[in-house]
């Protein structure tokens, strides 16, 4: 059997220093494991998903507990002016902001709405914009209203309508145990921020909006 090892090629031992001569040091690697150290479990979980357009309606319509934002200052709007414009192939009609001026000077008192919008949350950050009443505060529903989205920026809130008991008035109850759900974890979005990404197309600013136009009966385009 031949001798396998005459085949291979062996590297020589390298020759041992002469005396009193110092070996020669290596020189460092380049190699530098930080430059492939793993940060995405490290900074994933803090990335916040920004929120897209949000739901909007009244506290009762959330058929649910809901926490409001406590900071009236900087989650809570002044009060707005909307109106509803009928949309081809939407079965309801579909709310808009419109400036005031413009919806004095085109539409009836009737069609304009007026309410403020706060950011709102159902259980687990189910996020909407809550429409919180401010005309009309000596109307029961308006007054119970009020009152259920003020209480909800302490407390998880429900309200619900006492129509079917005779009472024109929401029954505003609170959640059994207070720490039944989690703290709501806000968007760091500010507040307009998340109105205009909502109502993005919506917002009535000229008198040649398709919204108005079609409120008001105009010909759009070349319709």
């Amino acid at each position: 059997m031949a001798d396998t090892k005459s085949k291979l090629h062996v590297a020589p031992d390298p020759e041992p220093a002469a005396e009193g001569e110092e070996l020669p040091i290596a020189k460092p690697s380049t190699f530098d494991l930080n430059k492939f150290v793993s940060k995405r479990s490290a900074t994933v979980a803090s990335v916040e998903t920004l929120q897209t357009a949000l739901p909007h309606h009244s506290i009762s319509q959330a058929k649910d507990f809901v926490r409001l934002h406590p900071d009236e200052d900087t989650h809570w709007t002044p009060e707005l002016c909307f109106v509803n414009v009928p949309i081809k192939g939407v079965k309801r009609d579909t709310l808009h902001l419109i400036e005031e001026e413009l919806a004095m000077l085109y539409l009836p008192s009737a069609r304009i709405m007026r309410f403020r919008l706060a950011l709102a949350s159902k259980p687990l950050d189910v996020f909407f914009l809550c429409h919180v009443p401010s005309q009309n505060l000596d109307n029961s529903w308006n007054d119970s209203n009020l009152k259920a989205c003020e209480q909800a920026k302490r407390l998880w809130t429900q309200a619900t309508s006492r129509k079917e008991e005779g009472v024109e008035a929401y029954k505003i109850d609170t959640a059994r145990n207070p720490e039944a759900f989690p703290p709501p974890n806000w968007p760091s979005q500010p507040l307009w921020n998340l109105i205009g990404v909502t109502f993005t197309d919506r917002m009535i600013q000229s008198a040649d909006h398709p919204g108005l136009l079609r409120v008001i009966g105009e010909k759009i385009g070349n319709n």
